[in-house]
This record gives C-alpha cells, sequence and structure tokens, in this order.
C-alpha cells in the first residue's frame, strides 16, 4: 500500500508543473495565438513594452519551471511580472481584483511566490541533475484501514 508521508512532495511537483505549464500556455498565446488566440484576439511582437516582454518572460520562465529547471529564480521573475501586471494595469480600474480583472495576474503572483519558496519538489530536471530524487521511506506502520 502507499505510503502517504510522499505524496506532499510528489503534489507540491504536479502543482508546479500545472502552474508552469498554464503560464507558457499564457505566453504562447500572447506571442503566436497558440494553443488558443490572445483575449485581445491579435498576437504582440516580442520586443512590444510591457506586453511582449510579459509574453516572451511567461513562455520562457513558464517552461523552465514547468521542467523544474531553475525553478526557484524563475518563478521569483514569474511571480514579480505578474504582481507589475497587477498593479500596472489592473490596479488603477478597482482596487479588488475581482472588480478590476486583476484575478488571474494575484492568482499566478501568489503561486509563483509559493513555488519560489518551498522549491521545486522531488519531480524537477534540478533534482535529478543534483542525484537527489529521494522521496521518504515507506514506513512498516499503516494508518488502520490501509493494511
Amino acid at each position: 500500500m502507499p505510503d502517504f508521508k510522499s505524496l506532499p512532495p510528489i503534489g507540491l511537483s504536479l502543482y508546479r508543473i500545472v502552474i508552469g505549464f498554464l503560464m507558457a500556455c499564457h505566453g504562447a498565446s500572447t506571442l503566436t495565438g497558440f494553443p488558443v488566440k490572445p483575449f485581445s484576439g491579435h498576437t504582440i511582437s516580442p520586443t512590444t513594452w510591457p506586453d511582449g516582454i510579459a509574453g516572451v518572460l511567461q513562455l520562457v520562465f513558464g517552461l523552465l519551471v514547468m521542467l523544474g529547471l531553475g525553478t526557484r529564480i524563475s518563478a521569483v521573475i514569474l511571480s514579480g511580472t505578474m504582481a507589475y501586471a497587477y498593479f500596472s494595469v489592473h490596479q488603477k480600474h478597482a482596487l479588488l481584483p475581482m472588480a478590476n480583472g486583476g484575478e488571474q495576474a494575484a492568482l499566478f503572483s501568489w503561486a509563483f511566490l509559493l513555488i519560489a519558496i518551498v522549491g521545486a519538489g522531488p519531480l524537477a530536471v534540478d533534482t535529478l541533475m543534483k542525484g537527489t530524487l529521494r522521496l521518504p521511506k515507506p514506513s512498516k506502520a499503516t494508518a488502520p484501514g490501509f493494511e
């Protein structure tokens, strides 16, 4: 039977992978229109300030977070990018994210800050490169009903 002590580290890795994937898709959509058209209806040049630069950061660092390569610094950069987007684009329209359309930016900013604080988890390229992939060993004692 599985040891439930190994689930939180794996859950952390899955959280990082999904959040990084979503951010990379957001950046790709902004720059290329793939996998879906951006909200604005048109793509943006990667050299356009600030939207194009943000799209490049979202795509590149989103992929790095998803892979778990340079995770903490990539997450800090993305957290700052999303905080900048919230305060420079959304905050001027209203105070609360629900009123100013900034929920996505606020959630991404806090999600990446969490990843920067707790790290990549065990299923990451950084972990594999260090050769430190160690999940907690199953204990001999099991919870009642899980024998």
